[in-house]
């Protein structure tokens, strides 16, 4: 009798690890979920313990293994996704962190942005290298940051101890062992210091943000047996890692998006479109970012990228801010239970607007209130934002890439509110695709690990074979540009609010 053996995706996002068992026939036998905290040591900061981000992979994944009645030697490959900006520094001869993750959604670098986007030509520049923007969301600053105010970090920089990176360049060497200092190119296209074309650090930006080249990982490919997990360390594996990503590409992958012009968007803490641009770089008109999609047997794919970082969060907000719910699944029906927004626009612009905005200093506003406002319209108009704000995004892919797009694949949490993918579907005027099996950015990650391997023949009918629910337009034009019209007004009036 055969021994059944698996692949191991870790899905290490801002507000919870999963960590799920997949068996060779591509089935999800094993899921394991833990919490990860967040801080917030002043206005617009968000930090993370490094120590709690490890251990919540330690209790996800050995959830998963019970449950799954997995045993350590049963494991064929681990893949690995992560946040993608978020950064730490640690100590290079004893792994201890110095200071906490200063996580992508973390604003403190504002100032310094500014700063250099005030000096001519820099931009640009950096936009024509990295395919970003200057902007506090990438690693570039927040790595300056941490040596330029936490006096370990300038320590242990004289004397060529520092390391420096992002959250998955730490988490391996705790899954893996001290011999690997490594992050893949996905990743690495989120820090503003790849060079897109060389696919290398660029010394350029290096100098520029003053961070030395010895203290930063090394650069692999997105599959292949890159790293072996430590089974003293990681609860007894000891297996390949053999798939690496930053979480939103991890989601492309999954989704199947592997021809040109294909793009999903997942809902969690933020929402992330991403369109599959193939193997040239494409430059966006309406300051959307260009990124590595994945690098597999030295043959780059690109993406055009369109982030929005309050969609999830502003959900939770209802819950654990305003207090009007008492759970995320409660907005639904609330929602559904008046005919329309009545006027009410929300723009949640917590620590301001991404794309294709990029205004650090837009705030929250809550526009055209009455006193017939209730709960109700409120629940209603947070979960509309969420789809606002996709639009938006869905709308300059269409013009940059010169593609309609008429279906739209989307993942994470919030697919499981039936009135926001419905609205979705409505304001976009697209069709929108939900798997039945939500956990794609998972699955994106164990196709990777499994290709790593030879773990399975043909990832594409894993991926087709999955169950959808699909949501079809019904809104009436009218209505639709009634209401963007709308959104458009509220936009305008949080934009550089804190100025």
């Amino acid at each position: 009798m055969s021994v059944e053996r698996y692949i191991l995706a870790i899905d290490q996002g801002t507000t919870r690890t999963k960590s799920a068992l997949f068996d060779e026939r591509g089935q999800l036998r094993g899921f394991g979920s833990a919490e990860v905290g967040r801080s917030y040591p002043q206005p617009g900061w968000v930090e993370q313990d490094p120590l709690q981000i490890w251990e919540s992979i330690l209790l996800a994944t050995r959830s998963a293994m019970r449950r799954a009645r997995c045993r350590p030697e049963q494991i064929a490959g681990v893949g690995f996704d992560n946040q993608g900006e978020t950064v730490l520094a640690w100590n290079k001869e004893t792994g201890r962190p110095i200071y906490n993750a200063i996580v992508w959604q973390c604003r403190r670098t504002n100032a310094v942005c500014e700063r250099l986007r005030a000096r001519e030509g820099l931009e640009r520049e950096i936009r024509s290298k990295t395919g970003l923007i200057i902007d506090p969301y990438f690693s570039a600053t927040k790595l300056r940051w941490l040596i330029d105010n936490v006096q370990k970090a300038k320590r242990l920089a004289k004397s060529r101890k520092l390391v420096l990176g992002t959250s998955d360049a730490w988490l391996i060497r705790k899954m893996a062992g001290t011999r690997y200092l490594i992050t893949d190119f996905a990743t690495a296209s989120r820090t503003m210091l790849l060079n897109i074309h060389k696919m290398q650090w660029d010394e350029d930006l290096l100098q520029l943000f003053k961070l030395p080249d010895e203290c930063l990982p090394d650069l692999i490919e997105n599959s292949g047996q890159l790293a072996y997990t430590d089974p003293v360390s990681f609860l007894g594996i000891q297996a390949p890692i053999s798939g690496l990503i930053v979480d939103q590409q991890a989601a492309l992958f999954g989704q199947g998006c592997f021809k040109e012009g294909e793009l999903k968007n997942t809902y969690g803490t933020g929402c992330f479109t991403l369109m599959n641009t193939g193997s040239t770089p494409k430059f966006s008109h309406h300051r959307l970012l260009t990124t590595v999609a994945w690098v597999l047997n030295g043959t780059v794919t690109y993406a055009l990228d369109g982030g929005v970082y309050t969609a999830g969060s502003a959900i939770d907000w209802l819950v654990n801010g305003l207090g009007i719910i008492r759970t995320p699944a409660e907005s639904e029906k609330l929602a559904s239970s008046i005919p329309s927004n009545e006027g009410v626009f929300f723009v949640p612009a917590f620590v301001g607007l991404a794309a294709p905005y990029w205004d650090p200093l837009a705030r929250g506003t809550i526009v055209g209130m009455t006193n017939r406002t209730t709960r109700a319209t409120i629940a209603r108009a947070t979960l509309e934002s969420i789809a606002y704000q996709v639009e938006n995004v869905l709308r300059c892919l269409e013009a940059d890439s010169r593609l309609p797009v008429q279906r739209l694949r989307v993942d994470g949490g919030p697919t499981a509110n039936r009135f926001l993918m419905q609205f979705q579907a409505d304001i976009s005027n697209v069709l929108v695709e939900v798997p039945e099996i939500r956990e794609v950015t998972a699955r994106g990650t164990a196709l990777l690990a499994a290709a790593g391997v030879g773990f399975w023949d043909d990832a594409t009918k894993i991926i087709a074979s999955a169950r959808k629910i699909i949501y079809k337009p019904s809104m009436r034009s009218s209505e639709r540009v009634r209401l963007l019209s709308g959104w458009r007004k509220a936009v305008a009036r949080s934009r550089r609010w804190d100025t």
